[in-house]
């Protein structure tokens, strides 16, 4: 009896064992005849042996050596690129770390190695510190603040003391949220520069997309406020009667004016994260929530958060405002947007707002690639967005590529994203900060997150 339970107890250590990361701080990880997409250029290196060790890549080339006791993976016939990042994620807002472990591990499951949370908690900032210690296992987290808004700062001294407070926490920068009043908004924006917090995200209607730009906004997000300088007489314009990112009146506007508009943002060195999955899936006539529920990804979010993206489409489609042709036209015109972005030299991030309606987290950024190929970007030009451009914005040469020194946030794929960007989705492996996860690792961890 005492030796089968000291075996069942081995077994069980074993399986436990089994199911964490292999971490390359304890042992030299190999990838062997592997295909090497590095992002610093738009090639393929075949046949390739790469050395992960201590969380970086130790060494990369056609004949390396590495340490008799690493784990070797043979690779061969698949592709290793730079793991991908999520500029625009939601964390969740809350207490429940089984509800912000879940959305961290989708992320991973997916490939995704770096998110930016866009709705920040004082809980997140501990996740953060246990994600870096590998205590949580999940993409590499930075999180902003709650959110400033026309809600939360109702005075240029409540904008101050918040600035000032997220800051003395220690998050990485504040989020900004649509209906701050312009003296709120200098108040907010002048004490963010003497704390040096940076500080993104939407851009509030009676402040605008000039001024927001000139302010110095790290990123602004969803393309928000760019659609509204477009508009002939927006000053007889109200925010309803524009609607959500300008969606009611587009199709309406004056695409001559987008020049000066990117050259505004470009010259303050401010980024784009266009979420364009928010307008192709949310605000589209062209698939129905039933269309988007039936997507196998939807499994993984359960009934009361479907039912409220439902909600969410159909009250947007029955406004009197919508009007199925003009927001045909509008989402052209957002398609025209990325395109100059990427044409003009604007640099252009990759976010797709999840999880967020009918965006489900690490899923949907294969959609994001997808639409921002069908605005005009080549395939390597879209995983840029994700990868090399994640690297220039953070100012780290070493993250969002593949090459000698560089962080250790890698996914393995089956079939080749620079031919066809949705090739994101066909993950082999992940590799999160210089810990592994394999197929098997990936399929288990799904499995349990199946919510309905």
């Amino acid at each position: 009896m005492k030796k089968q339970l000291l075996l069942f107890i081995l077994f069980v250590s074993f399986i436990s064992q089994a199911q964490q990361p292999i971490d390359s701080r304890q042992k030299e990880i190999v990838f062997t005849n592997v295909s090497v997409i590095p992002m610093t250029s738009e090639t393929v290196l075949n046949n390739q042996t790469v050395v992960v060790k201590d969380g970086v890549i130790a060494n990369i080339g056609s004949k390396v050596s590495y340490d008799k006791n690493a784990l070797v993976i043979d690779a061969k016939g698949k592709y290793l690129m730079p793991g991908l990042a999520e500029m625009h994620a939601h964390v969740p807002p809350t207490d429940d770390i089984k509800a912000i472990k879940d959305v961290l591990l989708l992320f991973a499951a997916n490939g995704v190695t770096s998110i930016r949370s866009m709705l920040g908690h004082p809980l997140h900032l501990e996740v953060r510190s246990q994600i870096k210690s590998g205590e949580i296992l999940g993409p590499r987290l930075y999180t902003s603040g709650p959110s400033f808004s026309g809600q939360s700062v109702k005075t240029p001294e409540e904008g101050i003391e918040k600035v000032r407070n997220q800051k003395k926490a220690g998050y990485d920068f504040m989020k900004m949220h649509p209906g701050i009043t312009k003296n709120n908004f200098e108040a907010i924006v002048k004490t963010a520069k003497e704390e040096n917090i940076p500080f993104a995200g939407h851009v509030s209607f009676g402040v605008g997309v000039w001024r927001s730009a000139e302010a110095g906004y790290a990123t602004i997000d969803h393309l928000d406020g760019i659609i509204e300088a477009m508009m002939p007489r927006l000053d007889t314009l109200t925010e309803a009667e524009a609607g959500l990112f300008g969606l009611y009146v587009g199709h309406n506007a004056d695409v001559s004016r987008l020049d000066k508009v990117l050259k505004t943002i470009k010259d303050n060195n401010v980024w784009i994260v266009p979420t364009q999955t928010l307008a192709e899936h949310w605000q589209s006539p062209n698939r129905t929530s039933k269309d988007l529920l039936s997507w196998p990804e939807m499994k993984y979010m359960d009934k009361p958060t479907l039912d409220g993206w439902e909600r969410s489409k159909n009250s947007t489609m029955k406004n009197a405002q919508y009007k199925p042709e003009s927001v045909l036209k509008f989402i052209d015109v957002r398609r025209r947007i990325i395109r100059e972005c990427q044409r003009q030299g604007v640099g252009l991030l990759l976010g797709s707002d999840a999880p967020q309606v009918f965006s489900v987290p690490g899923f949907s950024l294969k959609h994001e690639l997808d639409y921002l190929v069908q605005s005009g970007l080549t395939h390597y030009q879209a995983l840029q967005t994700g990868t090399v451009n994640i690297g220039k914005f953070f100012k780290n040469d070493n993250l969002g590529v593949i090459k000698k020194g560089a962080l250790a946030d890698l996914v393995l794929l089956n079939e080749n994203p620079l031919k066809d960007v949705t090739a994101v989705g066909s993950v082999q492996g992940v590799m999160l900060d210089g810990r592994w996860l394999t197929k098997n690792d990936i399929d288990d961890m799904l499995k349990k997150l199946v919510k309905n």
